[in-house]
């Protein structure tokens, strides 16, 4: 797909990985919206880049239809679409004194993070079959992000990996259906990213995890080499169902 002049949803897009995908996607000539719930990251990056901003939680059914009109007038119907937004809160499924981890905690984290991807999934994919086809009959290409964790989840990370092993999952039913409407469906499995909420780990900490991956082995990977991935896809019409890790060959320890 050539991007310039093509409209594309970024969600999680006011800071990390999204920011900077967004960012990219704007220096291909994309109009961009911004959906993301902390309203002023996404207002900042959407100045930046002549965006739109638009403030959504993406697991709100009613939330993120609103948010769809809005894109398709102010950007216009989406031909790509990043689903960055998510969380990832550590919590062992017994503490230490003995205690289940509260279902709700759970649950939210499944709330957001897949039942979000979903929820964007289906809106962007009914704009995009309804518009007029491009070169070879490509209507949009759809991207997910899963994460390392979704085959070598951690301890403490059973809501997280479940909730990526998910996004994984539901790719490849998405990508078989949404192919007759000439939709491309793809997922990305980061390792680590070296993001605001990768620098609140301690140092040595941070070393450790760096051990971890194959090489390179003496950085985390840039958000903006998430943005390269998101845009190699987007423009490589043979690239479709495939799960991409972009992770240095990280193999996650137990923990």
């Amino acid at each position: 797909m050539d991007l310039n002049g093509h409209s594309a949803i970024v969600t999680g897009g006011g800071s990390g990985i999204g920011e900077a995908t967004a960012k990219m996607l704007a220096g291909k000539g994309m109009k961009v919206a911004i959906w993301d719930m902390n309203l002023d990251g996404a207002q900042r990056v959407a100045n930046e880049i002549g965006g739109e901003a638009i403030q959504v939680d993406v697991s709100d059914a009613g939330e993120a239809e609103g948010a769809m009109e809005k894109t398709s007038v102010s950007v216009g119907v989406p031909r790509v679409l990043i689903n960055c937004a998510g969380i990832g809160p550590a919590r062992t499924i017994v503490s230490r004194n003995g205690d289940p981890m509260p279902l709700d905690d759970f649950a939210k984290v499944i709330k957001v993070n897949l039942i979000g991807t979903f929820n964007c999934m289906r809106l962007s994919a009914a704009a995009m079959s309804k518009a007029d086809p491009l070169d070879g009959g490509e209507r949009g290409v759809i991207i997910n992000t899963a994460s390392v964790a979704a085959f070598e989840g951690q301890i403490g990370q059973a809501a997280y990996s479940a909730s990526k092993g998910g996004v994984v999952g539901l790719m490849m039913p998405a990508m078989r259906e949404l192919g007759r409407h000439g939709i491309r469906v793809l997922t990305i499995a980061p390792g680590y990213i070296e993001t605001p909420l990768l620098a609140q780990v301690p140092p040595d900490f941070q070393e450790n995890l760096k051990s971890s991956q194959i090489f390179p082995r003496t950085r985390f990977g840039q958000p903006e080499e998430y943005g390269q991935l998101c845009i190699a896809i987007c423009e490589n019409q043979m690239l479709n169902g495939d799960t991409i890790r972009l992770d240095a060959g990280t193999r996650m320890p137990p923990k």
